[in-house]
């Protein structure tokens, strides 16, 4: 659990440098200007969806990585168990 969240956190804070570096498109817009509201609304919009999807990504490997292991040790243990309960049996 405690790397999960640091995962997270580290994610988020890697985007967020990363966002803060690109140049966004907006600057041909007057600041008061409804096209320039939009065209940030829509970058914020892109770059919180991107962010999200990441965040997911990740998480879903490094379930996969951390589950796999526990996983083939129950699968074994499930297997040891069938196996002396034939034996017992028979």
């Amino acid at each position: 659990m405690n790397k999960l969240i640091f995962l997270s956190i580290f994610i988020l804070i890697s985007t967020n440098k990363i966002s803060l570096a690109e140049n966004s498109n907006c600057t041909e817009y007057k600041k008061i200007s409804i096209e320039y509201l939009k065209c940030k609304g829509n970058l914020v919009k892109e770059k919180t969806i991107s962010v999200g999807q990441n965040i997911v990504e990740d998480t879903k490997e490094f379930q996969n990585k951390e589950w796999s292991k526990e996983k083939e040790k129950l699968l074994k243990t499930k297997e040891k168990i069938t196996k002396t309960k034939e034996k017992i049996l028979n």
